[in-house]
C-alpha cells in the first residue's frame, strides 16, 4: 500500500520542507541530530521526524532516500522509529568525505545509543530502506535498487510493543544544511519472515 505522506505527522517539524509528486523534500538545519550519551557523552534530540502511528504487530515500511546534496560530515537522512527521546532507532547513510561515507544504524534503549556501521563509496547518492516489525523485535534492511535488500540490523526495542510511531528523518549535526528527498513510501505485510521453527504469527 502506497502511503499518503500528507497524512503523516511531524514529531519535530523542520523550518523548510515541500511535498511534490508523492515525495517530500526536507531541508536540514545545522546542529540537528539524534544521539544519546554513549561514547560522545552528549545528547542531541532535535532532528526533524515525520511519522505515522500503528498498533499492527507485523508489517514492513519501505522508503527511498536521495541525499545527493549531502556535503558535510555526518549529513544524513533515512528511516526512523522514534518513540521518545530515549527509545528510538534509525538507519541512514552519513556523509564523511569525498571518498567514503557510513551506511549504518543506531538503536537507542533506555537513553543509550549504539552505532553499527560500514563504509561505502561516496559516489552512492540514493538508498532504499525497509523497517520490519515482529511485535517488539525489529529489522532494518537496505537496498541500492528497491529490489534486493540486505540486512543491516536486528534488534529489540524495550518500548517497542503496542502502539509505535515510525517514518523518516533528516539532520545535519555540524554546521551544514542540505535537502533530502524521500519517495516511494510503502506499507506492506511483514517481509521479515519468522525464523525457521518459530511459532506462527498471532492473529
Amino acid at each position: 500500500m502506497k502511503l499518503d505522506i500528507r497524512k503523516m505527522r511531524w514529531t519535530r517539524e523542520p523550518e523548510q520542507y515541500a511535498f511534490a509528486d508523492g515525495a517530500i523534500k526536507v531541508t536540514t538545519r545545522p546542529g540537528t541530530d539524534l544521539w544519546q550519551r554513549t561514547y560522545y557523552h552528549f545528547r542531541n534530540d532535535n532532528a526533524p521526524v515525520l511519522q505515522m502511528e500503528t498498533e499492527e504487530p507485523f508489517f514492513s515500511f519501505t522508503v527511498r532516500t536521495d541525499f545527493s546534496g549531502a556535503h558535510r560530515r555526518f549529513d544524513q537522512c533515512g528511516i526512523v522509529m522514534y518513540l521518545d527521546s530515549e527509545h528510538w532507532l534509525k538507519g541512514s547513510v552519513e556523509y564523511e568525505n569525498e571518498e567514503f561515507q557510513h551506511l549504518g544504524s543506531v538503536v537507542t534503549n533506555h537513553g543509550y545509543s549504539d552505532w553499527a556501521t560500514a563504509a561505502i563509496p561516496a559516489q552512492v547518492k540514493t538508498m532504499w530502506y525497509r523497517l520490519s516489525r515482529r511485535e517488539d523485535d525489529y529489522c532494518i534492511e537496505c537496498s541500492p535498487d528497491g529490489e534486493r535488500f540486505s540486512l543491516m540490523r536486528i534488534c529489540h526495542m524495550w518500548k517497542g510493543a503496542g502502539k509505535i510511531s515510525f517514518g523518516i528523518y533528516a539532520c545535519s549535526p555540524e554546521d551544514s544544511s542540505f535537502t533530502a528527498v524521500f519517495s516511494d513510501m510503502e506499507l506492506t505485510d511483514c517481509r521479515w519472515p519468522a525464523h525457521n521453527g518459530q511459532a506462527p504469527d498471532k492473529e
